[in-house]
Formats: C-alpha cells, structure tokens, sequence
C-alpha cells in the first residue's frame, strides 16, 4: 500500500503542473489613436476620471442621483447579485478540500437456515441465528486537480463575481446618465412653460388692441378671430408643459426610487454650464474603463475557463478515498479500541470511453462559445468607440446650432417688438405682428430645446467614456 501512494504521490507532483488548454488572450487591436470628432490637445487625462459630483456640480441634482444610487431598485438588484456571486465564489474555493463524511449504522440480519450464512453461523457456534454489525466510520474522498479542472473552477466563478461588480457599475452610470438627462429635460420643460405664459400675455396684449380697432371700424371681425386663434395656439402650450413637467417629475422620483413627488430644482437652464472643451482622454483608456466592455473582457476568461473544465473531463481522474473506525458484530464490544478499529486506503483512475464523443463535443462546442465571446468583446469595444464618437458630434454641432437659433431668436425678438410699435402706430397690419409673435415663440421654444440637448450630450458623453461608476 505505501508503494501504491507512493506512486501517486509521485504522479501528482509531475502532472500537477499540467495545462490542458491553452488561453485566448484579450483582443487589442483595432482601436483608433484617437475619437472621431475629439479635439486633440495631447491631453490624455479623460472627464470620465472624475467622480459623478465633480462633473454633476448642481446641489439638486446631486441629492436627486445620490437618492436614485442608493435606492433605486435596478441598482438593490445589481447588489444583491454581487452577494450571490460571491458566495458562489467562496464556496468554489472549496473544491480542493477533500470530501469528508460521517457514517453511524447499526443494523440485525436473520438469515436463512438453509443458506450459506446461516450454515455459517450454525458452524461457528455464535449462540444466535442473528447477525449485528454496528459500525461509525468517517470516509474521505478527494480527486486531484492533474488537469487544473478545479483551478479553472475557481478562475471561471472569480470572473463570475467580478462582472456582477461591473454589472453594478453599469447600472450605476445608465442611472447617472438617466437621472442628469432627465432633470435637464425637466429644466427644459420649465423654461418653455415660461416662454408660453409670456407669449399667452403677449398675444393677449395685442387681441385688446385689435378688439379695439375692431370696435373702431379700422380691422374685420377677421383680424379679432385670427388674434384669438394665435392666443389660444400659446395658452394650449401651457397645460401641456405643465402636464409634461408632472410626468418628468414622476419618472425622475421611480428612477430615484420614491414615490411620484416634486422635483426640486433652483436654477434655470440656462444656469447649468460646462466647459467648452471636455478632455476624452484615448481610447484605449475607455475600454478599460467603461464597465459593459469589462464585463465583456471577464466574459473571454469565462470563456477560457469553461474549455480548460471540458478539455479536463476527457482526461483521466485520479481520486484517492479512505475510510476509518469502529466495527464490531456486538453492541458491547462497539468502543473497544484498538479492537474495533478498522482502516481502508484506495486510489483510482478513471477514463471515459463510452462518454468520450460527448465530452469531445462539449469541449468543441466550448471552444467554439469562446469564439463567439471574442467576436462579442470586439463588438462592445467598437460600440463603446462608436458611442464616444456620436455624443462629440452632437456636442459640436448642437453647439454651431445653437449659436444660430440664439441669433434667430434675438432678430426675431427685435422683429416682435419692431412689429408692435408699427402696428400701435397704423403703420403694420395685424397680420405682421401675429406672424411676428408666432415666430418668436416657436424659436424661443426651439432654443430651449437645442439648450437642454446639448446638457444631455454632455452627459451621455461622460457616460460613454465610462464616468459615472466612480
């Protein structure tokens, strides 16, 4: 028997070190130097590196994110599933131990006469045609790790558990991102409620004068009608901001976790400001830290692990089992040691045959879902760079075209009220002045939009590079 472990003792040390499979490293070709459309300073550093409160610096929205990141369910979720893999990772660690079990068993047996135990026991003369065994053993049982099936176990669970950390960072950043999005649009919405409530007054400022005229002889009926209308267009906007500011508010508290409520806010749209140029840093930075693209990455070393644990099942087993304790046919002689005592010591290798092809085919299908991981990876990268891309050329071009609806809206102010004094003064129809007034409300609501587009490139921009999990 000691020749026996010996042996294997020996086995093990030189297969120990054996690597069944060999790894698929991380793709990293095919990034660009640089995003398209960034501005290139040589700065490397990226607005992603900030944490949420220092790129986020409105008090109300910091509260209303801080609210969202703590309670909001999606991310109570992401939590607990944290929780669950990492329980599952620490139990995983435990496959290297042996399997240990105790076993209690005390049991009577009446044989035959006319059998050969109990022929047997008529010719040992035991005094009873029953037979007792009383019996407490342990017994341990405990396979080698030759082919690393257990030391990619444990690879396979640690990449588990890591991208349910970058789960939760990713919903993290979508709720960043979100709650930011919505606040501004919720700002947005304020400000055209304003912009219709003083365009309502406007209009109805200029239907007094044009009643008057009416009454005067100097306009139609037609001119009194064509006022009303351009008035009532203004005061229908008014119930339907307000009912678009109820609906914002509500999706922003459930975001955040709470019931439907108000949303605080004390600043306008036009107080929330970033800089005119924001660092992206390089791309290669970005990959590796934006969370989907990691979770992707982990996804390969899965992948990895999980051909290393089908290449191992096509390789022999070795396991080694034991068993030790007391015996005894008598309850009375049970405990008597060393009397009692008994041992067992066995090693045993097993090889599939009739299971061979099905092994063999879990190992190709493996190896063939590790194919389909890298060709996974490199699409969430191309996405990731692709999304950088989409939010800079909003960022530019929303701000070439907000530059041009702020100059349109100043002319047309200029023209509303240029339209006014001409018409008090008999030198503009009505006409002129309504026209006049629907087009500065039609651009003043314009620029409040293009306003609240650019706050929301900004974010997703931050998002995008992988800022918001910090």
């Amino acid at each position: 028997m000691k020749n026996i472990i010996g042996s294997l003792a020996i086995a093990l040390v030189v297969l120990a070190g054996c690597k069944v499979s060999k790894d698929v490293a991380t793709p990293k070709d095919g990034l660009p130097e640089n995003f398209r459309n960034a501005v290139t300073t040589g700065d490397t550093s990226s607005i992603a590196d900030l944490q949420w409160k220092n790129f986020f610096t409105d008090a109300a929205l910091q509260k209303l994110i801080d609210s969202a990141i703590e309670r909001n369910y999606d991310m109570q979720v992401a939590v607990k599933n944290i929780e669950a893999a990492d329980l599952q990772f620490k139990q995983v660690k435990w496959n290297y131990v042996p399997t240990l079990g105790l076993n209690v068993t005390a049991n009577t047996n009446r044989p035959s006469d006319n059998s050969v135990t109990g022929l047997s026991i008529k010719q040992y003369n035991i005094g009873t045609k029953h037979i007792e065994d009383y019996n407490a053993n342990l017994s341990l049982s405990w396979e080698a790790d030759i082919w690393g099936k257990i030391r990619s176990q444990n690879r396979e669970a640690l990449a588990q558990y890591l991208q349910t950390n970058e789960a939760k960072r990713a919903v993290q950043t979508n709720i960043v991102s979100s709650v930011s999005q919505g606040y501004y649009n919720l700002l947005m919405l304020d400000e055209q409620l304003e912009i219709a409530k003083k365009n309502v007054k406007l209009n109805d400022s200029t239907l007094r004068i044009i009643k008057l005229q009416y009454d005067a002889g100097q306009v139609t009926l037609l001119g009194v009608q064509q006022a009303q209308a351009q008035l009532e267009a203004a005061a229908q906007l008014v119930p339907q901001f307000e009912r678009d500011i109820t609906v914002q508010e509500n999706g922003l508290s459930i975001l955040a976790g709470r019931l439907p409520n108000a949303i605080e806010r004390n600043v306008t749209l036009n107080d929330i400001t970033f800089p005119e140029t924001l660092s992206t840093g390089i791309p290669s930075a970005m990959v590796s830290r934006r969370p989907d693209v990691r979770s992707s990455e982990l996804a390969l070393n899965i992948a990895n692990a999980r051909v290393g644990i089908a290449k191992a099942q096509l390789y022999p087993s070795l396991t080694i089992t034991g068993q030790g304790g007391l015996n005894s046919f008598k309850s009375s002689n049970w405990f008597n040691i060393p009397a009692s005592l008994f041992g067992t010591v066995a090693g045993g290798i097993a090889q599939p045959l009739l299971q061979h092809k099905q092994l063999r085919t879990q190992y190709e299908v493996a190896k063939v879902d590790r194919e389909k991981t890298v060709i996974q990876f490199r699409q969430s990268v191309l996405n990731a760079v692709g999304e950088v891309s989409d939010a800079l050329v909003r960022l530019q071009k929303l701000k070439e075209q907000q530059a041009i609806a702020a100059n349109r809206v100043k002319t047309l102010q200029q023209a509303t009220s240029n339209a006014s004094m001409l018409f008090k003064n008999g030198l503009a129809t009505y006409l002129e002045v309504i026209t006049a007034q629907g087009n500065v409300l039609q651009s003043e609501l314009d620029l409040a939009s293009i306003k609240m587009a650019q706050l929301s490139a900004n974010a997703e921009l931050y998002r995008s590079l992988g800022g918001g999990w910090k």
